[in-house]
């Protein structure tokens, strides 16, 4: 059985989504895409600067057009069995699964994109990854802290992300260090994505949610907060807006699809990365890109 996944930021590199231009489709969504965002974004993906691609109201569109028209491009090629995306990916995998337009999906990535980044800047904070630590280890000296300080990505087993105020963070690196991590790595985030803090660009981006029709998918989507499959339509709508302060379980979906029937997982975007969380899960299991033959 085929999963599709669809990675989240830090995917992004210069040049991505250049060799899909050629084909008239995507040529289609991506200048549809520049007139919807406002700018040339395609410019910038296929050769514009590292700098100007981590902006974060850059990078987050450039992640999910990069993954939405590979994948239509894929067309016969893309035979979804169930599919799921790495935070930002969940938007690319609802777009690729039909429940969402690519209008849509797309609009409400910049919403996101936009609503994140203010709420960043309205409160300094970041995130480390923690290495080389039990789950329930790291979740206990995090709630033993008197600052915020979240699990946020739970990435695969003994890759566990934490979120939260810079006092929060480097309280729980000391403490995670103490406790024997192999590393505390403060990473070069612009806030503390998936806690607590990003409840005002939670409350943002639930309106634009609301207001946007999401139909049942053409297979389960195995969704971040619960690692569950869903196509309910207005359960997914509802696990969307808790997506921005809930964890990403990313394990626990990898595990979920594997006791689901998964024998193949391929990542459709930039990047390798979910391959190699895949492998530290199951190293059995079949990993590869999506490619346009």
């Amino acid at each position: 059985m085929k999963a599709f996944i669809f990675p989240g930021q830090g995917a992004q590199f210069v040049g991505m989504g250049k060799d899909l231009y050629e084909h008239p489709l995507a040529k289609d969504l991506f200048e549809k895409a520049n007139e919807i965002i406002g700018f040339r974004i395609s410019d910038i993906m296929f050769g514009g600067t590292d700098e100007e691609l981590k902006q974060t109201n850059v990078t987050q569109p450039a992640i999910f057009l990069h993954s939405v028209i590979l994948a239509k491009v894929l067309g016969e090629g893309f035979k979804p069995e169930m599919v799921a995306g790495h935070s930002l990916g969940e938007f690319s995998a609802l777009v690729s699964a039909n429940a969402l337009s690519f209008e849509d999906g797309l609009k409400l990535v910049i919403a996101r994109a936009n609503a994140m980044q203010k709420a960043c800047e309205a409160q300094p904070s970041t995130m480390a990854a923690i290495l080389g630590l039990a789950d329930d280890v790291v979740e206990k000296i995090c709630s033993e802290i008197d600052a915020v300080v979240v699990p946020a990505n739970y990435n695969c087993p003994g890759q566990l992300v934490i979120s939260g105020s810079i006092e929060g963070i480097d309280l729980a690196c000391a403490k995670l260090t103490e406790a024997g991590a192999k590393r505390a790595l403060k990473l070069n985030v612009g806030g503390a994505f998936h806690s607590p803090l990003m409840e005002p660009a939670k409350i943002e981006l639930q309106e634009a949610i609301e207001h946007t029709n999401i139909s049942a998918p053409i297979c389960p989507v195995y969704q971040n907060v619960d690692a569950k499959p869903y196509t309910d339509p207005t359960e997914i709508k509802e696990n969307l807006i808790k997506q921005l302060t809930g964890a990403v379980r990313w394990t626990q979906t990898v595990e979920n699809m594997l006791a689901g029937g998964a024998t193949e997982f391929v990542e459709v975007g930039p990047g390798n990365v979910l391959q190699g969380l895949v492998k530290k899960v199951s190293r059995e299991v079949q990993t590869s890109s999506a490619a346009v033959a």
